[in-house]
């Protein structure tokens, strides 16, 4: 999935929200603390109309939440991982679905490569979605 970082936040919202309805717990995997917060906030705004039940790694009611957001070393066991941080997810296996969010930059590209690889690797078997190309 191609996304520029502002998209990517409003795309892991929307994909937040289907696995929400599907009654899956995501965990949505930031590269910063700074990065979490802000998503923390887009959340309470996006998408408009709806509410998505979510907490931040250092909320009281993170364990309640059925999204969180936290940086890579607060990753949980949890039904869906999407990542937006460069590193591939630690032992994705362990998870029914690993949503991987590539940006449209193709400096940033080069990490999203690496990890489809390293999934490769492990034997797993990535499949691309395109969402379309950015507006300009």
């Amino acid at each position: 999935m191609g996304a520029s970082s502002s998209q990517a936040g409003e795309l892991a919202c929307r994909l937040a929200l289907m696995a929400w309805e599907r009654k899956q717990k995501i965990f949505i995997i930031t590269t910063t603390k700074a990065a979490s917060e802000q998503l923390v906030k887009l959340m309470w705004e996006y998408p408009k109309g709806r509410f998505l039940p979510h907490a931040g790694v250092d909320n009281q009611d993170f364990d309640k939440a059925p999204i969180n957001i936290g940086t890579l070393s607060g990753l949980n066991p949890t039904d869906v991982v999407i990542n937006l941080c460069p590193e591939a997810v630690p032992q994705p296996e362990r998870f029914r679905r690993v949503l991987e969010i590539v940006p449209y930059a193709e400096d940033e590209r080069q990490a999203s490569r690496v990890k489809y690889k390293v999934y490769r690797n492990l034997g797993l078997k990535p499949q691309t979605h395109e969402t379309g190309a950015p507006s300009r």
